[in-house]
């Protein structure tokens, strides 16, 4: 089992990752979403070192539920991404909560210097492997969101607007503009 990278720690990149979470708070206690800041990992089918056939679970193709979130979920392979939620998309998880498996509805990643070009690569490939994900990267020194539904690309966002989600999902993250 291997993760791609390590987290970035600057303040800027725990800020813009944290205030995502934040902002769902209500949705949260509501139980209208299920989401993860950088505790959870996603799973994914395949090996780093085979991009091609790298893809996230649909768990609606898994037959028996019981064995793969008992079994089978230990022992994926998975990425940490600073941000991500289930709304309307189903998916399992270990009994820790702490491994996920499924096509999240949104994933944020935070992009700092440390990240390099093929990491950067790997996660855009097996993030566009679901058709029905949106994914959003924001670079750590930058207003700019960089925005994507599955592997076609969006119009891009700014830091310095209210961010939108395809499904009407907001984020304020006005005041950290820069």
């Amino acid at each position: 089992m291997e993760i791609f990278m390590k987290m970035s720690t600057t303040a800027r990149h725990n800020r813009l990752a944290g205030t995502f979470f934040s902002r769902i708070v209500n949705l949260l206690e509501k139980k209208e979403v299920y989401a993860m800041h950088e505790e959870g990992a996603l799973v994914y089918w395949g090996e780093k070192k085979e991009l091609d056939f790298i893809r996230l679970v649909d768990v609606t193709e898994i037959k028996d539920v019981d064995e793969f979130t008992k079994e089978i979920i230990h022992d994926l392979n998975y990425v940490q991404p600073d941000f991500f939620l289930f709304k309307k998309n189903p998916f399992l998880h270990n009994k820790r909560e702490t491994k996920i498996a499924g096509y999240p509805d949104l994933i944020v990643e935070v992009w700092s210097v440390d990240n390099t070009t093929f990491d950067r690569k790997i996660k855009l490939d097996l993030y566009s492997s679901s058709p029905i994900t949106e994914h959003w990267y924001i670079e750590q020194n930058s207003n700019e969101v960089v925005c994507y539904y599955g592997d076609k690309r969006l119009e891009n966002q700014c830091l310095m607007n209210v961010l939108v989600t395809r499904d009407g999902l907001e984020f304020d993250l006005r005041y950290l503009a820069i």
